[in-house]
């Protein structure tokens, strides 16, 4: 027989039906590993996908969320120079009251500069010379204060640098004051935080009844949403000290899991901090006009960035997502059979008794003949079938 007749036998093959053939055999350690994983199986879906992911309910998990934050208490800064009582309405940036703002920890300030010409600083890249022919005039460097006058002057004892119009006495060592701020650690946080699982139709805030005689502990207030500010920074695993010297980034992140299935005072915040980033500044002025000449005072400041991140997920039982997980649990217990009989027809003794029991088929009678003389050409072509039936 040539590749026509293989090409035909495998094509008879296709339109085969199989169906499953129950054949019971009587041994017990086969028996002890089909349990065994059954068990296994069923635990699994149980345990996991039913009690612990609660798989039979419909999930929600992009609530609408809203975000309010008060500060409370007071600083202190007590140099040479001054010392200064710092309240909310300065500390606190910006003062709305949003989910993203930061504390002030520590200023430098550059007093009464004007628009005049002075020497650009030397931590300026490029800005230090020796003579005018190194400074080009109406020249701005991307990282420089003013535009370069075109002359080179004595910035500090022997150093020389550009002279630029800016707004003179330029940002620099000998020109700005720092102020570190005390007692911020003290300082509290209240977060009102409102969410709406809007397909749940629930809503739901971080504000309990007991509001004004808490503070949150992790045992005995975990729903109360007025923090100590050294206590985020000691959660998220920060130094105050180095925090109150560069600044950073801090995040408070709020997870509502929320089972719909349970009574609403059951659906509550849980609270996590984390350090998101080291070192945070930015700068400000205040302006001001003294005997017809218009100054301003610049600040750099360094603060403590918090962010408040919402995650939440509700969930309700629904009756779609039971019957998809109910039958992916039924499917999966049939692993048992599989992986049992792979270990039945291949590793146990006589297993090729066991094949013969587990793989009959059926023809009718009056085509037994056919079947047999199919069944001999069958035998005779094996060879030809293995080399063939790539190319089938």
């Amino acid at each position: 027989m040539g590749y026509k007749d293989a090409c035909n036998l495998c094509w008879a093959d296709f339109w085969k039906y199989e169906t499953p053939k129950v054949v019971v055999v009587k041994n017990r350690n086969l028996g002890v590993i089909y349990r065994i994983i059954q068990l296994v199986i069923i635990l699994y879906f149980v345990v996991y996908v039913f009690i612990i992911q609660k798989s039979y309910q419909e999930k929600e998990n992009a609530p609408e969320s809203s975000v309010i934050t008060k500060v409370k208490g007071i600083a202190i800064t007590n140099n040479s120079l001054e010392r200064k009582i710092w309240d909310v309405a300065e500390y606190i940036n910006p003062p709305e009251g949003r989910d993203i703002f930061s504390i002030t920890v520590q200023t430098v300030t550059t007093p009464f500069q004007r628009l005049s010409t002075c020497p650009e600083s030397d931590d300026v890249p490029g800005s230090n010379c020796t003579s005018d022919l190194d400074c080009e005039s109406g020249e701005m460097d991307l990282l420089g204060n003013g535009i370069k006058t075109g002359r080179c002057v004595i910035y500090r004892d022997s150093i020389k640098t550009c002279e630029v119009y800016a707004w003179c006495p330029v940002e620099n060592e000998s020109s700005k004051r720092n102020s570190a701020l005390k007692g911020i650690q003290n300082l509290t946080l209240f977060i009102k935080n409102s969410i709406h699982f809007p397909r749940g139709n629930m809503k739901k805030n971080s504000e309990p009844s007991y509001l004004r005689h808490c503070t949150f502990d992790e045992v005995t207030n975990h729903y109360c949403p007025i923090f100590p500010l050294g206590f985020i920074t000691e959660k998220a695993g920060e130094d105050f000290d180095n925090l109150s010297k560069r600044g950073g980034v801090l995040g408070v992140i709020i997870n509502w899991m929320c089972d719909l299935d349970k009574e609403a005072s059951e659906c509550n915040p849980q609270y996590s901090f984390r350090k998101l980033d080291s070192g945070y500044n930015f700068r400000s002025t205040k302006y001001f006009t003294k005997n017809g000449i218009e100054y301003r005072t610049l600040t750099k400041i360094f603060g403590i960035r918090i962010e408040i991140i919402v995650h939440g997920e509700a969930g309700r039982f629904n009756i779609i997502p039971t019957i998809i997980n109910v039958a992916s649990a039924l499917t999966s217990i049939g692993i048992g059979s599989f992986l049992c009989d792979w270990i039945l027809l291949t590793f146990m003794n006589k297993n090729d008794v066991y094949s013969e029991k587990k793989f009959e088929e059926v023809i009718k009678e009056e085509n037994k003949l056919a079947h047999n003389e199919q069944e001999t050409a069958e035998q005779e072509l094996r060879p030809v079938l293995s080399q063939n039936s790539k190319n089938c």
